[in-house]
């Protein structure tokens, strides 16, 4: 048997064993929308640990990161970075929204700040900018489980069809089980890939150049040794600024809990113990980066001039490894990208029904139709991004860092929930549309930008909070016990 075919066997199998764990939990779970959405509000520590991280660090993560590391140095620190810092909102915000959940049985993100702010159409609006963000980030999951497949088979499984199958088994158990079916896979797919990932970090320096402290002193002594400076390289080669490097990480941070399938799960959470146990020892799943930049690192010299994200799969297809273990490796890269999109396909079309289509026409969804609407989103919202991952040519890391732009803005509205008495509905949907406005403006058109490299995101937030502050200080406050529910929630 060729070794390619190998590979591909451990990755079937791989693919069976989470379509089973995918399965399981929806013999137990209730037929409602708070069982398919919340997971009855059931979930442990150790579920909500590696539902948190696992959703988090995917495709971006296995072969974005080491793309980074590869092809800008010291840039991809900013990874590490934001996600340090960005975790640390949900140990305030995320016990708050747990226990309101369960008082309101809120589901959703939107659906606590509509509450709050008293305002169907920002419940609307938020629900189309999660679902608009959401695409572009499974896009990218879609994207890697394809690269991975078509690399290590040479080609013999089409890009288009390894996202296929990938992302055919995680449809069938997020449209089976839910939330609940997500927590289990993850927890398995999160053990999986740390396990893979240091291997590698450890593995392939020593094979390439005799360690990792050997790895960085030939990068020094070589005409590379600009990619160790920080901030690191842009996408050009030229050296990035720290405006641009600051900014990205400031933004992100910002944004890292406000995406919508990650703050969601606060609602799933089985305590507010378990919630922040999770938020507290969530930094320990960090170190999963520390051999994914090593990765990209042993590229630098030993294989130069390859396609950033495909350097992962490509340094796999140069070196003599067995084809079992190069199975086992596809498969953790595998893990990455589903354990990421499954979280992100479930929080899409959740979020698209419970909060946009079911706010809009409100007499036609019940419980039973609302389940069914949100399983039929899965399917959509899965077409539409399979389209973009074929058709677009977009790196891996562009398509997460200019999302997380757009999903910054919700912060702002969030810190207010809970911080600020005084902030209206009036005041949250103004400040809401000026910064999707601005941000929008200035990722299309980034040379507009007052200083060239900062992120968008961070034009948004200040459009964001000077409208949103000046809008609610010329209305009318809202109304003082549902403001009290979640100020002092």
């Amino acid at each position: 048997m060729e070794d390619s075919h190998i590979a591909l066997w451990i990755c079937a199998g791989y693919l069976l064993v989470t379509l089973v764990m995918g399965l399981l939990p929806g013999l137990r779970v209730s037929k409602s929308v708070t069982g398919y959405v919340a997971a009855d509000r059931s979930m442990s520590f150790v579920v909500m640990y590696f539902v948190l991280g696992a959703s988090v660090f995917s495709s971006f993560a296995f072969l974005g990161g080491p793309g980074w590391a590869y092809s800008r140095g010291a840039a991809a620190y900013y990874i590490i970075a934001y996600g340090v810092i960005g975790i640390v909102p949900l140990y305030f915000f995320g016990p708050r929204a747990r226990r309101l959940g369960e008082r309101y049985g809120f589901v959703t993100q939107a659906e606590l700040l509509a509450h709050r702010y008293e305002s169907r159409p920002l419940q609307i609006l938020l629900a189309i900018l999660s679902v608009a963000v959401f695409v572009p980030y499974l896009t990218l999951q879609m994207k890697g489980a394809g690269l991975i497949l078509s690399t290590i088979t040479e080609g013999r499984v089409s890009f288009a069809a390894g996202a296929a199958i990938t992302y055919g088994v995680v449809m069938i158990y997020v449209l089976t089980s839910g939330v609940l079916g997500v927590g289990w896979t993850n927890t398995f797919q999160g053990l999986f890939m740390m396990v893979i990932a240091w291997f590698l970090g450890l593995y392939l320096p020593y094979k390439l150049h005799g360690g990792v402290g050997e790895m960085f002193r030939e990068i020094a002594a070589s005409d590379q040794a600009q990619m160790l400076v920080a901030p690191g390289l842009t996408s050009s080669g030229e050296p990035w600024g720290w405006a641009g490097f600051s900014s990205a990480v400031l933004v992100s941070g910002i944004g890292f809990t406000m995406w919508p399938h990650l703050f969601m799960k606060s609602y799933a959470a089985k305590s507010d113990k378990a919630l922040r146990l999770t938020v507290v020892l969530y930094p320990t799943f960090q170190l999963f980066l520390v051999p994914i930049l090593l990765i990209g690192f042993c590229g630098v010299l030993a294989f130069p001039g390859q396609k950033p994200d495909a350097i992962v799969p490509y340094v796999l297809t140069q070196i003599d490894l067995s084809p079992v273990l190069v199975g086992l490796v596809c498969a953790g890269t595998l893990a990455a990208s589903m354990s990421s999109g499954d979280s992100i396909l479930h929080a899409a079309a959740s979020i698209g029904v419970h909060d946009g289509a079911a706010q809009a026409f409100p007499r036609f969804f019940d419980d039973r139709r609302e389940r069914f609407g949100i399983r039929l989103l899965v399917v959509v919202l899965s077409a539409v991004a399979y389209f973009f991952a074929v058709q677009a040519e977009v790196s891996i890391v562009a398509l997460l860092l200019g999302a997380y732009g757009g999903v910054a803005q919700i912060f702002p509205l969030m810190f207010a929930a809970f911080y600020w008495p005084r902030a209206t509905g009036q005041g949250a949907l103004a400040g809401l549309i000026a910064g999707i406005g601005v941000n929008t403006f200035f990722l299309t058109s980034p040379e507009s930008a007052p200083i060239l490299g900062v992120h968008e995101g961070l034009y948004g937030l200040l459009a964001n909070v000077a409208v949103f502050v000046t809008v609610s200080l010329l209305t009318a406050p809202g109304s003082p016990e549902r403001v009290r529910a979640h100020v002092e929630a």
